[in-house]
């Protein structure tokens, strides 16, 4: 694609928080037509003074976009649209976005979870949908800023239709424009799953008992079961056809007691026990369902459900 073609693309990012934010940050300051969707305090600080990024691996970021919104159907029709909301708001965005939504319209749903990209197919049946999932540590600060941690941020793209190709080559040149680390995915499904298998186990364990990842590896029993739930997690997938091998689950139990940090805590975690909206039904409610439709038996990770469930029933 020519330069000035693609700097003349209307893109859009709905969902301002740590990946949204970054990922908006960096689009922005490449390219001209990029709008936000952003609510309230986050929104009247984007205006007053652009997106604010304190990036390990970009340093300090202070982009303006061409134009901040409250909701993303004030948008006029946009060619590439980045959803970076959490899994429960992702059907009230794709009923704001649907006007928007031109047939070669991309939409890349940047978000946790196995079915992001399916559930924005089944809700918006238009455009062109392509699979996503990103590897990074950012958050949101009180101060309305984004903070992204460490030397590494990094994206993997792809799609399991191959009349769809030409769509992700165009977002990975519009990627590398603006200095986002990606790859394009051979088995985008299998690179989805193997983060969502990591997740199942990561966010539930420290959320069902409020440990730390360095709680979890002291105590024999709970390391026991956060086996358990990526075992499970990989039944579920196998089961599916996903086309991953047992080596990959060996690999994220490695992580657990080798790479991941002592005091590392899981989004999951800190929402359910601060009494927040949760991705609960992400990254357990729908292992359970998928594994029921099955046959399956998920005997940790049913039990794990239940148990925050209820935690959650009782902090409304």
């Amino acid at each position: 694609m020519e330069q000035q073609e693609l700097k003349s693309k209307k893109i859009a990012v709905i969902g301002i928080g740590g990946v949204g934010g970054y990922m908006a940050a960096m689009l922005a300051a490449e390219y001209p037509n990029v709008t936000v969707a952003a609510r309230g305090g986050r929104g009247e600080a984007i205006r007053r003074a652009g997106i604010r990024v304190h990036s390990d691996f970009h340093g300090e970021l202070s982009v303006m976009p061409h134009q901040v919104v409250f909701s993303a159907d004030q948008m006029e029709p946009q060619d590439y649209i980045f959803i970076c909301v959490k899994n429960y708001s992702l059907e009230e965005v794709c009923d704001q976005i649907r006007g928007i939504v031109k047939k070669d319209t991309v939409i890349i749903p940047v978000m946790n979870g196995a079915d992001a990209g399916d559930r924005v197919r089944e809700y918006l049946k238009n455009g062109i949908v392509i699979d996503t999932l990103i590897y990074i540590v950012a958050f949101a600060n009180p101060d309305h800023s984004i903070t992204q941690q460490g030397n590494f941020a990094s994206l993997r793209i792809g799609t399991r239709k191959e009349e769809e190709a030409y769509a992700v080559k165009q977002v990975s040149e519009t990627l590398r424009n603006a200095g986002i680390h990606h790859k394009i995915s051979k088995d985008i499904e299998l690179d989805v799953w193997k983060k969502y298998i990591l997740n199942c186990a990561y966010n539930v364990s420290t959320a069902c008992y409020n440990n730390t990842i360095g709680e979890l590896r002291r105590d024999p029993d709970k390391a026991e079961e956060y086996e358990q739930l990526v075992y499970e997690a990989y039944e579920v997938a196998a089961a599916k056809g996903v086309k991953i091998q047992k080596e990959e689950a060996e690999k994220i139990i490695k992580r657990f007691y080798e790479e991941l940090s002592e005091d590392a805590t899981s989004s999951l975690q800190r929402d359910v026990w601060a009494g927040k909206e949760t991705e609960l039904e992400t990254f357990s409610g729908y292992l359970v369902r998928e594994a029921a439709r099955l046959g399956v038996q998920v005997p940790v990770t049913a039990r794990m459900y239940d148990r925050l469930s209820q935690i959650i029933a009782g902090k409304k």
